[in-house]
C-alpha cells in the first residue's frame, strides 16, 4: 500500500517564513506585474490578515451559496479511501468535507493564519497541514489520488507551473478538482459585476476591515480565465478528461481532469 502522505505541524520545503507586514499601499492588486516572489509574500501576508473572518466574509458575499459549491466538490470527489491534498486548503473547509468521506486529507497553503484558523476548527477530522506554494509542492511524485483547490487558483502567481506541479504529484489515475470563480452567464453580468465590483470591498471594509483585501478579491476574479480557457490551460499541461460544469449559471465553476500516465 502506497505511503501516506506525512501530517505534518511544522512547514516543509518551500518553507514558510512570515513577511514584515504590508500596508494597504502595497498590497498586490492585477493592476500591476511585480515580481513573483513580491507577489506571493503579498497575496500571503493578506490572506495572513483576513483569516479570522474568511469564512464569515464567504458566508456573507455568497449568501452562504459557497457552501453548497463546496459539497458539490467534496461529492465529485467521491467517498475514499484514498490521499488527498487540498491546496490552498486555508481553512479547511474543503478538507473536513472529504475527510468525513473517508479521505485522508492533508491541506497544504503558504497562510499560516489560514491554516491556523482552520486547525481551531478542525481537530476532530485528523487533517494534515503543511505549508507550500502551489508552484514547489512538497509532496513526491506520483503520490495522490485527489488534489482539490478551491477559490485558490486565481491566487497563484505562476499558473502553468502550478498545473504542471498538480500533475507532477497525482498518481496514474489521479484526478484534479478545481472550484474556482469563472464567467457568468451573459444575461447575469449586468447585475452580478456592479454588486462584486462595488459591495463586495465595502463589505470587506464593514466586516473584515480590509476593503483593500476584498478589491483584490474582485480584481483577480474579472482577471481570471474563463471555463473554456482553463479547461485549456488543463489540457495543455496534460491533464486528460478534462471537463467543466458551471454552478450558479457560470459564477463558479468546477473544473476536472485526470492524470492518466
Amino acid at each position: 500500500m502506497t505511503a501516506a502522505v506525512p501530517h505534518l505541524d511544522r512547514p516543509h520545503a518551500p518553507c514558510y517564513v512570515r513577511p514584515a507586514m504590508v500596508t494597504e499601499a502595497s498590497l498586490v492588486t492585477l493592476a500591476g506585474d511585480p515580481p513573483a516572489a513580491v507577489r506571493r509574500r503579498d497575496i500571503r501576508t493578506m490572506f495572513d490578515r483576513v483569516a479570522s473572518r474568511y469564512d464569515l466574509m464567504n458566508d456573507l458575499m455568497s449568501l452562504g451559496v459557497h457552501r453548497l459549491w463546496k459539497h458539490r466538490l467534496a461529492a465529485l470527489a467521491g467517498d475514499g479511501p484514498g490521499l488527498a491534498v487540498d491546496l490552498a486548503g486555508g481553512t479547511g473547509d474543503i478538507a473536513r468535507r472529504l475527510a468525513d468521506r473517508g479521505w485522508a486529507v492533508t491541506v497544504c497553503d503558504p497562510s499560516a493564519g489560514m491554516m491556523a484558523a482552520g486547525r481551531a476548527r478542525a481537530a476532530s477530522h485528523g487533517l494534515g497541514w503543511v505549508a507550500g506554494f502551489a508552484e514547489a509542492l512538497p509532496f513526491p511524485d506520483d503520490r495522490l489520488d485527489l488534489l482539490t483547490i478551491a477559490f485558490g487558483l486565481r491566487n497563484v502567481t505562476e499558473r502553468a507551473p502550478a498545473l504542471t506541479e498538480m500533475r507532477r504529484v497525482l498518481r496514474p489515475g489521479g484526478r484534479l478538482l478545481c472550484l474556482e470563480f469563472s464567467r457568468a452567464a451573459p444575461w447575469l453580468r449586468p447585475f452580478y459585476d456592479p454588486y462584486s465590483r462595488h459591495a463586495i470591498p465595502r463589505l470587506g471594509a464593514l466586516v473584515a476591515g480590509r476593503r483593500e483585501a476584498y478589491r483584490y478579491l474582485v480584481d483577480s476574479i474579472r482577471a481570471f480565465p474563463d471555463q473554456d480557457s482553463l479547461a485549456a490551460a488543463m489540457a495543455a499541461q496534460g491533464f486528460e478528461d478534462v471537463t467543466y460544469r458551471n454552478l450558479s449559471f457560470g459564477i463558479a465553476a468546477i473544473h476536472a481532469g485526470r492524470k492518466l500516465h
